[in-house]
């Protein structure tokens, strides 16, 4: 990779930190199997005094939980203990006889068919994050779905009884899905989210800084956000971790460092097969389940909202790219990414035996990172 390009993207970063749109930010680059850039900027918090960012801050990573928690349900489906085709009730009797409702006559129709859990993975279960106003959304808050006082089977029987806002199969709708695909998972295992993710993927990665919290003794080494946006002057609230939480949200709970991800995708990257900490080889999943993940799963299913960016599909957890071109930003087809409500962003591109990292605590700037940051990095190639 180029060091002058890489001179430009640590640039970039910096000139964001000097205008007051990032408190600081970690970027981390692994091109041809080795680290070719891990370097922090800016500070870990607002204010005078605070640390400078470290190459091993802890953030919260939203949304980037979801890729973690589905190679977790693919495990289980590689053991034979986890059906796709289920309908989301055989685990989860919350959600049988569900109903979806017609924001036209204001009326509610039985579903044409259960959602399955491969709905879950690609989020056609017809869920929703209950972002914007309307009946169902209204009826999300009322119930107080997403609460992190609740557990995931409380989270189940608040969301379960509640109208659909499209019938299974018909529409991707970024959503409670992969929280409701927390909850199968609890059930097939038997223990919670955080004791499965830890036993299956965490500690077998040696990710020791990924969890639901931040270990006491690295509290000190959390990133935090500005208080309001530097743009908008709105307030924000990113949700606490510093003691373990009741929800232990399989879309979006997790803490981890750019190095603890980076574990993740080396593994993404090897088709399931990782070098271990201690030198051995650690296999999670065979490189046809990863493959199969990492495909479009929506083909011509349409999309709602503009979550998802033009020109990429959605597979197993992660959005992927159908093309070189279509997109706002450079990428080759097949390469799948995703993104956290907090500032955060991964992306990994087989075909050029690439992934890079992104880190902050800005999330009104994430959507001009996820667009900035690959292009700074693919002009390193």
């Amino acid at each position: 990779m180029h060091p002058h390009a890489f001179a430009h993207l640590r640039a970039a970063l910096q000139t964001h930190v000097d205008q007051g749109l990032l408190p600081g930010a970690v970027a981390l680059v692994h091109h041809q199997g080795r680290t070719v850039l891990h370097e922090a900027v800016g500070a870990q918090r607002p204010g005078a005094g605070a640390p400078a960012m470290a190459p091993d801050t802890v953030f919260r990573i939203y949304s980037m939980t979801k890729p973690i928690a589905s190679l977790a349900a693919l495990m289980l489906m590689e053991e034979g203990r986890l059906l796709l085709s289920h309908p989301v009730s055989h685990y989860l009797p919350a959600f049988a006889g569900q109903r979806v409702y017609d924001e036209a006559t204001g009326t509610t129709s039985p579903a044409a068919r259960e959602a399955t859990v491969h709905d879950l993975l690609r989020h056609t279960a017809g869920l929703s994050y209950a972002w914007e106003a309307g009946t169902v959304p209204d009826q999300y808050r009322t119930a107080r779905v997403g609460s992190r006082r609740h557990s995931n089977a409380e989270l189940v029987a608040a969301l379960g009884p509640l109208p659909l806002v499209h019938q299974p199969g018909s529409c991707w709708e970024y959503s409670r899905a992969t929280d409701v695909l927390g909850a199968v998972l609890e059930v097939v295992e038997g223990e919670s989210l955080g004791t499965l993710l830890k036993r299956r993927i965490l500690e077998p990665l040696g990710m020791h800084d990924t969890g639901f919290s931040v270990l006491p003794h690295r509290l000190t080494d959390l990133a935090e956000p500005f208080a309001r946006d530097p743009q908008t002057g709105a307030e924000v609230a990113l949700i606490d971790v510093s003691a373990p939480p009741a929800f232990e949200s399989a879309g979006g709970g997790l803490v981890s460092t750019a190095s603890d991800y980076a574990r993740f995708l080396q593994l993404m990257l090897g088709q399931g097969t990782v070098q271990g900490p201690d030198g051995h080889t650690i296999r999670l999943a065979s490189r046809a389940t990863v493959g199969f993940m990492t495909a479009d799963h929506l083909g011509g299913i349409p999309t709602a909202g503009d979550i998802l960016p033009a020109g990429y599909g959605f597979g197993l957890g992660v959005a992927v790219r159908k093309a070189t071109g279509l997109a706002s930003s450079p990428g080759s087809a097949g390469t799948y990414s995703w993104s956290g409500l907090g500032g955060t962003f991964f992306l990994v591109d087989p075909a050029e035996d690439l992934f890079a990292i992104l880190l902050t605590q800005a999330p009104g700037q994430l959507r001009t990172l996820c667009e900035l940051y690959p292009a700074l990095v693919y002009a390193a190639l």
